[in-house]
């Protein structure tokens, strides 16, 4: 739920009668604290807020937060603990164990298969499906995760350990846990079954002689996939698909399963798991033999449909959304968190690669599949192909609550710089009037403006005049004095909040020597394209010369000028075959008439 940015919409103190409610409520809730428990939970004099969000999807979530750290979040009146309560009350929720490596998975947005969760020697707890559960890491007994149970322990069971077990809600390195002071999980001594447990798997991994990987006790230390080499990666991936076999396929010997057995390991990886492996393939695949030094600064979204697309093996497909990474960007902070490249937002809202690491081990020990290279030049070859792949952004237009609006929307718990959306101002509005019973009685398409409709919308030779104003007038003087913002969505990527409305692109005609005409566009970077391509392909299309040259007055900000009148063909591959809406493109009536030469 909370693998996505949110957006908080109020930040609020709770007061002494509050409190009590609350602290009522997590009793009802959580009746394994004790009184004494309680009271440190929910203190008389700490400062004690309660924050408003809304996720990606757009579902509304309360957060109780206590010294900067969430400790509560409350959905359909649930509640439900967080990481930060978890490590000081570990033996709130029934646990389970996971191996080390799945947590990565999880802080992705993924939930718990049931092939990823350790089975103690003593036995799961007994849960019923919909039980709230904690999911810890083998060796140590902080959870990391909370979720769901989707099956009752003997369902689990009943189903051979297949299938989804939990529902993963919140986990350690997620959004939620970032809004804290970001601590990492504290060394817990495991129970006696857990240690057993650890060292039945230990025993199990010596006798069927795979190469054996250290799964670390110390959460601060916990092993992450991403810091393996590749050919630890492989072995780590095998390791986790094993548990996906039969009992008897995983007692097998590694004489009996070093070949076959080896190649059923790797097939019985989750789609998912798959997904990641071809998108590290196809990674490494562009920076060792598609990009060159000269290509940096090389915008990301650039990178994945002109490099990493290119790379992709036939009959398979690139797809973010699959893998347990779901935006491009986190996938590139992976990637730099391993100090393989470094990427930056040269444009505001736009992030490029700036650096890489071609010396890395990692780039070094990569080696193309076999037959690629022919494939891989035929692609190479066309360019125009490759830009076809271009994903338009998804732009929505906000509003940010004005000093002068607040009167306006503090009733409904907003403040000065609160985001919303068009139609969240809408209900806003309507929720305001009806319960300020503004609606006039004689005539429903009128609203009666009392003293804050008056301050807030009316202009000074207004006041004196009008009384009445019409719904649609209400609402769109309402979202012209709220501050204009917009959010952008490019594809593998997480949504950007820009103050304004987005700038549109500004395709423009001028005159040149010997009456010579150009055609310049500029913001392009905005949009997500890469000018260095558009220039390219525009110059391949009509046959002119066409450059990069910096617009003057804009630090970073280049413009594509190219000879002659083209906004004909502009028009064509920006809205066609870019899919851009026509009102984000400026200058397309510049366009050269198409009637006879007289």
């Amino acid at each position: 739920m909370f693998s996505r940015s949110f957006r908080v919409r109020s930040n609020t103190a709770i007061k002494g009668s509050d409190r009590r409610k609350l602290r009522a409520d997590v009793a009802a809730a959580f009746p394994n604290f004790s009184a004494e428990q309680l009271a440190e939970f929910i203190p008389n004099k700490e400062e004690l807020n309660v924050i408003k969000i809304y996720c990606h999807k757009g579902e509304a979530v309360t957060v109780y937060m206590n010294n900067k750290n969430p400790i509560l979040f409350e959905i359909e009146k649930a509640l439900y603990p967080t990481v930060y309560t978890l490590w000081v009350y570990p033996d709130l929720l029934p646990a389970f164990s996971t191996w080390p490596p799945v947590l990565q998975k999880l802080a992705g947005g993924a939930d718990l298969m049931l092939p990823g969760v350790v089975v103690p020697p003593s036995g799961f707890p007994q849960v019923e499906r919909g039980t709230l559960c904690a999911v810890t890491l083998l060796g140590n007994r902080a959870p990391v995760a909370v979720g769901v149970a989707t099956m009752s322990t003997a369902e689990m069971l009943a189903a051979r350990m297949k299938g989804k077990g939990f529902a993963v809600l919140h986990t350690y390195m997620d959004h939620l846990w970032e809004y804290g002071d970001k601590s990492n999980p504290p060394t817990l001594a495991p129970l006696v079954t857990d240690s057993a447990a650890k060292e039945s798997a230990e025993d199990e991994e010596v006798e069927g002689k795979l190469p054996v990987i250290s799964l670390s006790t110390d959460p601060l230390q916990h092993m992450n996939v991403g810091d393996l080499s590749l050919q630890e990666r492989d072995t780590c991936a095998i390791l986790m698909g094993r548990e996906e076999l039969d009992e008897n396929r995983a007692a097998e010997t590694a004489e009996d399963a070093s070949t076959e057995g080896l190649q059923e390991a790797e097939d019985s990886r989750t789609p998912q798991e798959q997904m990641d492996a071809l998108f590290n393939q196809c990674f490494f695949h562009a920076l060792k033999c598609k990009v060159k030094k000269s290509d940096l600064p090389l915008l990301t979204s650039t990178f994945l449909r002109s490099h990493m697309f290119s790379c992709c093996p036939a009959g398979q497909q690139l797809d973010i959304k699959k893998s347990s990474y779901k935006k491009f960007s986190k996938f590139l902070q992976y990637m730099q968190h391993q100090k393989i490249l470094q990427v930056k937002e040269l444009n505001k809202g736009v992030e490029s690669i700036v650096e890489v690491d071609w010396k890395h081990p990692d780039v070094k020990a990569f080696a193309v599949p076999e037959g690629f290279s022919s494939a891989s030049a035929a692609h190479d070859s066309k360019s125009e192909d490759r830009e076809q792949v271009y994903h338009a952004p998804e732009i929505i237009p906000l509003y940010g609550v004005s000093t002068k609006m607040i009167p306006l929307f503090q009733e409904s718990g907003h403040k000065k710089g609160s985001i919303l959306s068009s139609s969240e101002v809408r209900n806003i509005i309507i929720n305001y009037v009806k319960a300020n019973e503004l609606v006039d009685e004689t005539n429903k398409n009128f609203v009666k403006v009392n003293a804050i409709l008056c301050d807030c919308l009316l202009d000074k030779s207004e006041q004196d005049e009008i009384s009445h104003l019409k719904w649609d007038d209400l609402l769109s003087r309402c979202l012209e004095r709220l501050q204009p913002l917009h959010q952008v969505t490019f594809f593998g990527q997480e949504p950007i909040v820009r103050k304004g409305n987005i700038e549109p692109i500004d395709i423009t005609i001028a005159q040149r020597s010997s009456n010579k005409k150009v055609t310049i566009i500029k913001n392009l970077e905005l949009y997500g394209l890469d000018p260095q391509c558009v220039a390219n392909i525009l110059q391949q299309k009509v046959q002119a010369s066409a450059t990069i040259t910096p617009i003057p007055g804009a630090k970073d900000r280049v413009q594509v000028q190219i000879q002659g009148n083209q906004i004909h063909h502009l028009a064509k591959m920006l809205l066609e075959e870019y899919q851009l809406p026509r009102k984000y493109i400026q200058g397309l009536e510049k366009a050269p008439k198409l009637g006879r030469k007289k």
